[in-house]
């Protein structure tokens, strides 16, 4: 991912003509740069050749599932990806975050949340680019400067909003931490009812993480309060 002076370049795939220009209007009246994709193999093909800061993604596309495509950039795109659903049942929006999305927003676009949402994503990626330390703990390394984690020197690939969730964590090790705390670093405080999203990100973390998610090492639950980041192997390991 591109973090050069100047501004966000922002790829948005839509299936439809007519909402691939309001987005890119909308986006581009604030000073963002936009490319445009119709499809999921251009834009599997424009993110892997274009390096955007963000990617606006559909559910549903003439040639490939949305999911599916976020899931296909998830092997070699690290920057955050916004799903954009036309259902917002509850299970739509956690099946979007299961593969791989970092947010999901549901059509008819909202003008003022879009660019909310987008600012959030990009502020959280740049702000986390910047950080100059490498948290160790045990076998892992957390590489903050290049958002890349390792254990036992093997990479271990995350999320963007699953990347900013463990820093928040392993940055308080043995501490307990809120859920509203994380939810105020990571998403903002204007994040409204993300507790389930925050869930289900914490459940991917650990089944990418922990030697046994079943039973964690690193990443403990505090019921009714939020998560620890365990530097000792508990006795005890509760679950999600």
């Amino acid at each position: 991912m591109s973090l050069n002076e100047g501004p966000s370049r922002i790829l948005v795939v839509d299936g439809e003509e007519g909402t691939r220009r309001v987005i890119a209007f909308i986006l581009k009246r604030e000073g963002y740069g936009v490319c445009l994709a119709a499809s999921g193999k251009e834009a599997l093909a424009q993110a892997a050749g274009g390096s955007p800061d963000l990617v606006v993604l559909d559910s549903i596309l003439p040639d490939l599932n949305g999911l599916l495509i976020c899931k296909k950039l998830r092997s070699e795109y690290v920057g955050p990806v916004m799903m954009l659903s036309r259902n917002g049942n509850e299970n739509c929006v956690i099946e979007a975050l299961e593969n791989g999305a970092d947010d999901c927003v549901v059509k008819p676009i909202r003008p003022a949340e879009l660019l909310a949402r987008v600012r959030a994503l990009l502020r959280r990626y740049r702000v986390g680019s910047r950080r100059p330390a490498v948290i160790e703990v045990g076998d892992l390394e957390v590489n903050l400067a290049k958002r890349r984690v390792f254990r036992r020197g093997r990479e271990i690939r995350f999320t963007s909003t699953e990347f900013d969730i463990l820093v928040c964590l392993a940055q308080n090790q043995e501490q307990v931490v809120t859920s509203k705390m994380i939810l105020d670093q990571v998403w903002g405080p204007s994040h409204g009812e993300y507790l389930q999203t925050l869930r289900v990100h914490v459940g991917h973390l650990r089944q990418k993480l922990e030697p046994n998610p079943s039973s964690p090492r690193y990443i403990m639950t505090e019921p009714g309060i939020g998560y620890r980041f365990a530097v000792s192997s508990p006795a005890v390991a509760p679950s999600l």
